[in-house]
């Protein structure tokens, strides 16, 4: 049902979970734990399985706290359960105890962040074009305003698509080496010409060494190429299925600052 990374675990009140695709109620191509508020999966399903994912996580089920991701680099500060609509952000922080911060992906990478020393968490959500436009050092950021200090700062990158599953064309390439030419080395040769296979792990990686963090860590989990685990946009589009699921990776304090 879900994966840990043993570095995060030892953080001393801190829990968390990568939480993977197994066991929710969902079915067909939602089977079985989606996560994914925006899918067209059955609402009391999802609302099941994320009640399911809070339990794990000893929160109730309305303090599992998500935002309306759009690929930004907007870190929003977390209190307490939404009282409105849900702002537009690609990753949360917090310090309050009893609320844990969600993100969802399938393909993207989602980032879990600690500093156990200041009680200061965070979460975000890091496709190609947020981890482009800063949404790690926004996280740092948001992060260091509520006390953090990012030289102490663990990151944790969870089950994200690899470089062998992510093609890209030359428009894609093109933009990325305008902006420094350096970022070619993330680039990687592709069976089509003029095209080439992107690892957004290693420039997440790279975004959070930029950003001064004290230690990052990428699990290394394809979600692109483990189906029984993992739900995938691009696999999805490749098969022209009509709609996907969405995991969730979640970070809650477990005691009081």
């Amino acid at each position: 049902m879900f994966i840990t990374s043993p570095d995060l675990s030892a953080e001393h009140g801190v829990a968390h979970a990568f939480f993977t695709r197994e066991g929710g109620v969902s079915s067909g191509i939602y089977a079985s734990l989606n996560g994914g508020l925006g899918s067209d999966d059955d609402k009391a399903h999802v609302t099941e399985n994320r009640a399911r994912m809070a339990a794990h996580l000893k929160v109730e089920a309305t303090h599992l706290v998500s935002v309306n991701q759009v690929h930004s680099a907007d870190a929003a500060i977390v209190t307490g359960p939404w009282l409105g609509d849900k702002p537009k952000a690609d990753a949360m922080v917090t310090t309050a105890h009893g609320v844990a911060l969600g993100v969802s992906t399938a393909d993207c990478g989602p980032i879990l962040f600690a500093d156990s020393e200041a009680g200061v968490i965070g979460a975000a959500h890091s496709g190609w074009k947020g981890a482009f436009t800063g949404i790690v050092g926004a996280t740092v950021t948001a992060m260091e305003k509520l006390g953090a200090r990012r030289e102490r700062i663990l990151a944790v990158l969870g089950p994200t698509i690899s470089a062998k599953a992510y093609e890209v064309g030359p428009e894609f390439i093109e933009r990325f080496k305008s902006e420094n030419a350096t970022y070619a080395r993330f680039f990687h040769a592709s069976e089509h010409p003029a095209r080439a296979m992107f690892d957004l792990p290693a420039f997440i990686a790279f975004k959070a060494q930029e950003a001064g963090i004290g230690r990052f860590i990428d699990l290394g989990l394809c979600t692109y190429g483990d189906e029984q685990r993992f739900f995938s946009y691009r696999r999805t589009t490749h098969r022209q299925e009509p709609d996907y699921g969405r995991l969730i990776s979640a970070i809650t304090l477990t005691r009081p600052k």
